[in-house]
């Protein structure tokens, strides 16, 4: 069995690809997909999100509001009570990002900072997203005592030095499609370095199809091409990256 450790269940296409959520579940278990995580970017797309997975035990959710997303809507009572929800696993997307709005980063480390502080309050761990802002993504962390909730790096394209100061804070490192492509060699190579027990697999659905999906919508169901790549890299067999992310997902989200 497989897990999709991040996905965005609310952006795929349900007009021509998927005639619904139950569509795409159920083609993630004909995959043998058992565990699913959708991912939340802002507050006012939650309440939608969560009445779309609600019906499926094996659908969970996290609530966060992404770093480029840091000008929406915003109240920290609205979402502390969503991160109380029961369906809730895990705090986030969060992070920084500076690839993409620098001029946002004051905002940025603000909501991070009430993320990582919400999450260690409710022991619910981080789903992090970073980009050209390794230090500060450590120093708010670090900061934060996000020791003591833990979490993941999603989508991860660091270097091996930033996945081990992640990993020494008790992080996991998630895998995504971004794995199969040609050009990503550095990321290839912390693969083959990194444990299997300290990572995650995960689609980012709908963005990042793996090859040889590459340019179509991801989903779910692909996330065993990202495991089948990982196998290959390390020279380990398929069913021992599966049950290792698997219990990696379950040891972290469920526990």
């Amino acid at each position: 069995m497989f897990v999709d450790s991040h996905c965005h269940l609310d952006k795929l296409d349900y007009q021509e690809l998927h005639t619904d959520v139950s569509d795409v579940i159920a083609k993630a278990h004909q995959a043998k997909v058992e565990h699913l995580l959708s991912v939340g970017v802002t507050l006012d797309s939650f309440p939608n999100m969560l009445q779309m997975i609600d019906p499926y035990p094996q659908v969970y959710a996290s609530c966060g509001v992404h770093p480029l997303d840091v000008e929406s809507e915003f109240s920290l009572d609205l979402f502390h009570q969503y991160a109380r929800h029961p369906k809730v696993v895990a705090i986030g997307e969060t992070g920084l990002d500076y690839h993409y709005q620098p001029e946002t980063a004051d905002l940025q480390k603000l909501r991070f900072r009430q993320q990582i502080e919400t999450a260690v309050a409710l022991n619910k761990p981080l789903i992090i997203h970073t980009r050209n802002a390794q230090q500060n993504t450590l120093q708010l962390l670090r900061e934060g005592h996000a020791e003591r909730c833990g979490g993941v790096i999603h989508c991860f394209t660091e270097d091996l030095p930033f996945a081990q100061a992640a990993m020494d804070l008790g992080f996991y490192i998630s895998i995504s499609g971004i794995v199969t492509f040609r050009q990503a060699t550095e990321l290839k190579e912390v693969v083959k370095t990194l444990p299997l027990e300290r990572l995650l697999i995960e689609t980012d659905s709908p963005y990042l199809a793996p090859i040889p999906h590459r340019g179509k919508e991801n989903q779910p169901a692909y996330v065993v091409e990202v495991a089948a790549y990982i196998a290959q890299l390390k020279g380990v067999s398929l069913t021992e990256v599966a049950e290792k992310t698997t219990n990696n997902f379950k040891d972290l989200f469920l526990r």
